[in-house]
């Protein structure tokens, strides 16, 4: 048996660690055992997925070293690798189900589903779906689909007994089937959800190994059930452990930097990068920390794999990457990497406009131009303060800033600047007097300097998504509580309802 591993990302945001993570495991695993490693892209999230963000998953691992043998990008044998280009033969497969009585069309209204969901959480039921379209007859189906009532396709989950698979790494695990939902399989436009395509594909490609995060354990039942009533052998299953922000949770970009494109803009070297996701789910077993992606696969030992989830500790990617930058790069090589990394033409040429008429003299130059090779800036408590702010509300600025951005999907200086005009509005205080001193404080460290939007665009969106999540933290944070509430108050567009909550 020939090896065959992939991983699937879904283009729909910033290329995020946790993908590199198990793009790592699955090449090391493949390389080991001289098998295939294969890149999928799952895009059949027709809102949120685009072109671009499937470019920059290609960029972000290209960075980091790590290469497929086949892919859209590269081809192969098994091809489309593209979910949105295999429509047709999850319909097929799909049709098959429905054909067998495996599964069956659903017509709930997106007002039921929520009534149901509503009446679940009061009577504490973990399913969000009462099944209540499962048993429909040929003619009740006919006469909806003739109505021209949409529907999706859901599979029939048995009602009692349990799903029983064995994980590599986790071992025997069991679920009841009557905590498992009735899983969609194809939406109401026609496209699979994940389920019905990850497995579909999985067959398909001659997928030996599926090697992916803990949060899937929950989803594998469907999984192993879809096999089932295919009449498909399930590849072997190895759920790694989570990578965990400093609360012990799954880390959220919410609170850490999580895009893979942070870390490459903030000047570590790739090979360090790889080392210390490394050590996330594997130990050598001499102990070693430092050590080479080429010794990591001749040594590889699954059963080496870790249980529990690891912290995802910068100050650890810290030391790493300084051991990198001493034992690999000679000394007289030193400035060419500074130079190759923000010390190039291409970027000063973009920032000496800026400088030009703000200098004194030469020596003024790094006061200025500071933040932007910085990655800890050393903030202060008089550089927030801001007459008749709270600290609350300072971070509850910054958090909306932060979804005003993610809304526009503008993370530029224009961007940034009418985000931050709409939050000062939404706020009720004064663009000039509040936001922009915190915006300053937060970007730069400082209250004056280099034109701000203009600096925006120099130090890109992952080092401004970093910083405005530091400065949040500085100045408190926010609890989960007060988020949530205070996401209500911005979609609904008046702070009214949170206004007492920051003071």
């Amino acid at each position: 048996m020939t090896v065959r591993v992939r991983i699937a990302p879904s283009p729909t945001g910033d290329p995020h660690v946790g993908t590199a993570y198990m793009a790592l495991f699955n090449l090391i695993f493949a390389r080991h055992f001289g098998g295939k490693f294969i890149l999928r892209i799952e895009d059949t999230d027709r809102t949120r997925s685009r072109p671009e963000y499937e470019e920059n998953i290609y960029k972000a691992l290209a960075w980091t070293g790590i290469t497929w043998d086949e892919g859209p990008d590269v081809g192969g044998p098994y091809g489309p690798y593209r979910q949105s280009e295999r429509t047709a033969i999850y319909q097929k497969y799909c049709q098959e189900l429905l054909d067998a009585g495996k599964a069956y069309k659903c017509f709930a209204t997106p007002q039921e589903l929520q009534e149901m969901r509503e009446i679940g959480a009061k009577t504490g039921s973990k399913l969000g779906y009462d099944r209540r379209y499962r048993n429909l007859s040929a003619e009740e189906i006919a006469e909806r689909e003739a109505r021209g009532e949409s529907y999706t396709i859901r599979l029939k989950v048995p009602l009692s007994g349990d799903c029983v698979f064995e994980d590599a790494i986790k071992g025997r695990i069991s679920f009841p089937y009557a905590d498992i939902d009735d899983q969609v399989l194809q939406k109401s436009d026609g496209f699979p959800t994940y389920h019905l395509a990850n497995v579909v594909d999985d067959h398909l490609m001659g997928i030996t190994h599926v090697i992916r995060g803990d949060e899937w354990i929950s989803s594998t039942p469907k999984h192993v059930l879809l096999y089932e009533v295919f009449g498909w052998t399930p590849p072997v299953f190895m759920h790694m452990p989570l990578l965990l922000g400093r609360d012990g949770k799954k880390l959220s970009k919410r609170k850490n930097p999580t895009s893979i494109f942070y870390y490459r803009d903030s000047g570590y070297l790739p090979e360090a990068f790889v080392n210390f996701l490394t050590l996330m789910g594997y130990s050598m077993s001499d102990g070693r920390e430092i050590y080479t992606l080429d010794e990591i696969i001749k040594e590889f030992d699954p059963k080496r794999i870790g249980v529990s989830g690891a912290v995802f500790d910068i100050t650890k990617l810290d030391w790493i990457n300084q051991q990198y930058v001493i034992q690999h790069i000679p000394q007289d090589k030193l400035w060419e990497r500074l130079k190759a990394w923000s010390f190039n033409n291409d970027f000063m040429n973009r920032l000496m406009p800026l400088a030009h008429s703000r200098m004194k003299n030469f020596g003024d130059f790094m006061e200025l131009a500071d933040f932007l090779f910085i990655n800890h800036l050393p903030y202060a408590e008089p550089l927030f303060e801001v007459p008749g702010v709270t600290k609350t509300k300072i971070a509850a600025i910054y958090q909306t800033i932060i979804w005003e951005l993610d809304r526009s999907e503008n993370w530029g200086g224009s961007g940034m600047n009418e985000a931050s005009r709409k939050i000062a509005e939404l706020f009720g205080v004064n663009h000039k007097k509040v936001v922009m001193p915190l915006l300053f404080a937060c970007i730069m460290g400082k209250r004056h300097g280099l034109p701000l939007f203009d600096s925006v665009d120099l130090l890109g969106k992952d080092r401004v998504r970093v910083r405005l999540l530091q400065s949040m933290e500085f100045n408190g944070g926010l609890s989960s509580k007060k988020v949530d509430a205070l996401k209500k108050a911005y979609e609904n567009g008046s702070m009214a309802a949170v206004e007492h909550d920051l003071v």
